[in-house]
């Protein structure tokens, strides 16, 4: 059944016995006219092979040109452009300038016409069905932790003792040092319940905190810190784990694969930065190919529910797009 809509004082808005749309969905962050597009598209894909049931929404900022935003609908994506968020300007100096625009990323819990997303970022991949995901208990921040063996690490107590939350129990945390830091996890993937007053609060608080060398993946360390749990590796496989705990790690049991590490963005692979020689990391890097290559889930040939609904987003110039929420998009 197609879902019908109204404009309202310049808006559009659904009728109120429009046919219900999905209320759990995934999410990721794109900015700019650079090449990272390439990976929101093979992270369509993606979802698709692995038959989620819910779409992918994109965020974008006004700079991601019409061609990229053509090519993420030509997917089955559902692209809804947002404001960019900045910390005070007299406190961007202190965090990473590449990170900096990720803090727009908080835009996402204004969208609450869903009751619970699954963010990812768009270096990411979905090779397993993780839809079981959005069943966990409510009221709380679900992510994967992170590791302090990084070198952008090094100033921190963390990395000059050896001291790591991916395994404690090799170098423990000194007592005279106090309790050891408060669980640290990585803001590339993580469960979430859009809400206003969440979103309200993210930006009042941002505006009087500090940044930090790791921008929002610090600022959301700290606003969810009493509520976060912690889930396993499996569902943010970041690539340097493989060398730094590789008794963590069962590839056959991964089900999400975080592309982060220096040189391994698949679409932009060379295998000449340091440990991207690896043959766990070259299959790694085919995979995504395969999938990304996959002309069979192309969004326009798989199979489509005649009924489906159709999801009205709105640009910033007012221009009204019809794009379909499709499963697995």
């Amino acid at each position: 059944m197609a879902t019908d809509t109204v404009i309202i004082n310049g808006s559009l808005e659904m009728e109120p016995d429009s046919p219900a749309l999905p209320k759990r969905a995934y999410v990721t962050f794109l900015a700019g006219n650079k090449d990272y597009v390439k990976g929101v598209v093979g992270l369509a894909k993606g979802l698709r092979k692995s038959e989620s049931s819910y779409p992918l929404v994109v965020a974008i900022l006004p700079d991601v040109p019409e061609e990229h935003r053509e090519m993420l609908v030509s997917q089955g994506c559902i692209v809804k452009e947002i404001k960019p968020v900045y910390p005070p300007e007299n406190q961007t100096q202190f965090a990473m300038a590449y990170y900096v625009i990720n803090y727009s990323k908080l835009r996402i819990w204004e969208f609450v016409e869903y009751e619970k997303m699954i963010y990812l970022d768009g270096d990411i991949q979905v090779f397993s069905n993780i839809d079981h995901l959005f069943d966990y208990p409510d009221g709380y921040f679900y992510a994967v932790m992170d590791c302090f063996c990084e070198k952008t690490w090094s100033d921190t107590p963390q990395f000059k003792i050896g001291y790591c939350q991916q395994c404690p129990e090799k170098v423990q945390w000194p007592a005279e040092l106090g309790p050891p830091p408060p669980l640290y996890f990585n803001a590339g993937m993580f469960v979430f319940e859009p809400n206003l007053s969440t979103y309200n609060k993210l930006l009042e608080t941002l505006m009087v905190t500090p940044t930090t060398s790791f921008a929002e993946q610090d600022f959301l360390n700290m606003f969810f810190r009493d509520i976060y749990h912690p889930i396993p590796s499996v569902y943010n496989f970041v690539l340097a784990m493989l060398w730094r705990h590789p008794e963590n790690i069962d590839l056959d049991k991964v089900k999400v694969v975080h592309y982060c590490a220096a040189g391994s963005k698949p679409w932009r692979y060379t295998g000449e930065e340091e440990n991207m020689q690896r043959d766990d990391i070259r299959l790694l890097v085919e995979k995504w190919w395969d999938i990304y290559k996959d002309e069979s889930l192309d969004y326009k040939n798989c199979s489509m529910d005649e009924e489906m609904a159709m999801v009205p987003v709105i640009s910033e110039s007012g221009a009204v797009h019809y794009i379909a929420a499709p499963s697995a998009a």
